[in-house]
């Protein structure tokens, strides 16, 4: 009878360990090409190359596997980014911009930013999905903005608006590049596609020179 190879259970035990982060990447894939509603739990297991027993394993269900793949890709780039407003010195609007390329880099130009095209396509289908979003997602970045707002508000820095409705302004052109890479972008259709970065280089600047305080140029009269 043969022996098992000294190596072969270490390298079972690797295989194990990657499959969770396997399955996610497989149904990122899968739920932005097809829609979350249209893939099936098996096609996910086969393209991650288990069984669908093995899927039901880690995530018990479609929507808890959705959920994970929320949390994978975003919630720790919010995480990250509060951890950067925690420590962060310098002026807000360097900030608010380091803040907006980092999502960017991390979400919105990477195969995370599909998750925007799933939920603003399916979403109303699904109102436990939308409710987990809003409280994992939605809300603290939000959280996060009117955190470097205020900051920059109670520094001097920038002029007192509408928090919530100022974070609206902020994050919709970002959202819409990330609608756009994965939708009109995806295809080879001439004249559809732009520089993300200077688009995004320009939105800062024109947020920018709306929230800078203006010096007081009050003339005062004897």
């Amino acid at each position: 009878m043969s022996k098992t190879s000294p190596a072969a259970a270490p390298t079972r035990q690797r295989r194990k360990e990657a499959r969770p982060q396997e399955l996610l990447d497989a149904a990122l894939e899968l739920f932005v090409e097809k829609g979350f509603a249209a893939t099936r739990s098996d096609e996910v297991a086969v393209r991650a190359g288990v069984s669908k027993g093995t899927l039901y394993l880690y995530y018990p269900s479609k929507e808890e596997l959705l959920k994970a793949v929320i949390q994978q890709n975003l919630s720790g780039v919010i995480a990250e980014g509060a951890g950067i407003v925690d420590q962060f010195e310098g002026q807000s609007a360097e900030l608010l911009a380091m803040l907006m390329r980092m999502w960017w880099v991390r979400v919105g130009n990477s195969p995370a930013g599909g998750i925007h095209k799933i939920m603003m396509s399916e979403v109303r289908n699904f109102p436990e999905i939308a409710q987990f979003y809003r409280d994992e997602v939605i809300q603290p970045a939000a959280d996060l903005l009117i955190r470097t707002l205020r900051r920059g508000v109670e520094r001097g820095e920038f002029r007192p608006l509408p928090y919530e409705e100022t974070v609206h302004a902020l994050i919709a052109p970002l959202i819409f590049m990330s609608l756009h890479k994965n939708s009109f972008g995806a295809c080879p259709a001439e004249g559809m596609d732009f520089d993300p970065d200077r688009v995004i280089d320009v939105h800062i600047e024109l947020m920018l020179h709306g929230l800078l305080a203006k010096p007081d140029t009050t003339t005062k009269t004897g």
